[in-house]
């Protein structure tokens, strides 16, 4: 039992996370990560309390899942959907020579690095001057003929009048980004050091976008993480031995989080714990894992299905359960605790907090690996004593996702090349 006192005060404020940090060599290493509700993001609004920061953010967990389900489901689409959506996270990151900074959305559901360009004929705003690959002395235009043109659905790309390479992407929102795919160099970097530098970096040079994430002039693009062949961690997956990872922060916390590449993404010693990474042909941007069983207390209720049933994504805050499980894991869960009547949309499942209260265990037990749960990673504080499950229905059977929250102080590395996840939980604040 988790007694959650202390955890309880800790909900009280959200966290901030900033500004992204490239360091040492090439290969090996890490960049920070601003979340869009953090005090540093473009996105934030002083006027807004707490609580109305977490609504939001659930509200986007329902639109996002809305959204990669239909991408998951659907066999035969007339087009592409990558989902935008905020992301949650925000990364900078320098393009071009001389470089120039960008900040861009960071998703792990989406396959493509883009920015918008100049000339450009119809572009949302932003509070920077658009890149022109013009004035870049390293840039050049992928040919339509060429390998990185080709790993583009037939759907997503065609070939200009001069023989370039021209991409569309249509989000599921509407929203798309169309130009040219280009190559140039990209940067991550700190005032600290030099930061680290990659030629012939594959990216979108758009001319013609409409995105609906970038509501207010800050975003310039965004920076896609999925295990597409285009996504950043693919063009760079060789010179970072086909390896990163990320450690989320609590809500509490005023530190940085962390994406790392390379050799320090690599986590050992104590309480490392892994399983498959399963990848789709039918929908090859998501990481899927298989998870096998929840367990509450000293009760468990079984999926029943082994072919990689949930998605992890950084980019949804909640985690969504397929009906069927949702709908036991809630029975077990109403076992343990009173629960409050009416709770606020959309949350499904929530109580008052007492003093002196403990919590159940809670372990999702995913192939290979029961990753134990606190109450940080699975309850949200809407009011004052109001605590709301950070795990809703995703009203879609069959459909599930593994979201941010439950994956707060987890070291969590991705081995694309070992086609292994592996979690240790981890104090992330103090995580260099």
């Amino acid at each position: 039992m988790y007694a959650f006192i202390f955890y309880f005060s800790a909900l009280c404020s959200l966290s901030v996370v900033s500004l992204a940090e490239a360091s040492k060599t090439p290969g090996s290493f890490s960049i920070d990560l601003i979340h869009c509700d953090s005090l540093l993001s473009p996105f934030y609004n002083s006027s807004m309390t707490p609580s109305h920061l977490i609504k939001n953010a659930a509200l986007r967990s329902i639109s996002r899942s809305n959204l990669l389900h239909f991408l998951v489901g659907e066999k035969e689409s007339t087009e592409t959907i990558i989902i935008p959506n905020y992301g949650e996270y925000l990364m900078k990151f320098y393009i071009g020579t001389p470089p120039v900074e960008r900040l861009a959305i960071a998703d792990t559901g989406s396959d493509l690095v883009w920015v918008q360009c100049s000339p450009c004929m119809s572009c949302f705003p932003q509070d920077t001057n658009l890149f022109d690959p013009n004035k870049s002395s390293t840039f050049s235009n992928v040919s339509c003929d060429s390998k990185p043109c080709t790993l583009l659905p037939s759907r997503q790309h065609r070939c200009g009048n001069s023989g370039e390479c021209e991409y569309l992407y249509q989000y599921g929102d509407k929203s798309f980004t169309m130009g040219d795919l280009g190559v140039d160099v990209i940067k991550f970097d700190t005032e600290q050091d030099q930061g680290v530098t990659f030629p012939k970096s594959i990216f979108g040079c758009g001319f013609n976008n409409d995105f609906t994430a970038a509501k207010i002039g800050k975003i310039t693009g965004l920076v896609g993480l999925g295990a597409g062949p285009l996504s950043l961690v693919s063009q760079l997956s060789d010179q970072i031995g086909h390896k990163f990872s990320y450690c989320l922060l609590p809500f509490s916390s005023n530190s940085t989080s962390k994406l790392k590449f390379g050799k320090e993404a690599i986590i050992k010693g104590n309480g490392v714990v892994s399983t498959p990474l399963i990848t789709k042909p039918s929908s090859p941007t998501f990481y899927f894992l298989n998870l096998e069983s929840i367990v509450v207390g000293q009760k468990k209720v079984q999926t029943g299905q082994t072919d990689g049933n949930i998605i992890i994504d950084s980019g949804t805050t909640l985690t969504l359960l397929e009906p069927t499980l949702y709908n036991k894991f809630v029975t077990l869960v109403k076992e343990v605790i009173e629960e409050e009547q009416n709770p606020p949309s959309p949350f499904d499942l929530c109580f008052r907090y007492k003093d002196d209260m403990n919590f159940t265990d809670i372990v999702f037990q995913f192939r290979g690996a029961n990753v134990s749960l606190l109450p940080q990673n699975l309850l949200l504080l809407l009011d004052t004593n109001l605590l709301c499950f950070a795990i809703v229905s995703s009203n879609q059977q069959g459909f599930s996702i593994f979201g941010n929250v439950a994956q707060i102080d987890f070291q969590v590395e991705y081995d694309l090349e070992g086609k292994i996840i592996s979690f240790a939980p981890t104090n992330c604040t103090k995580l260099g």
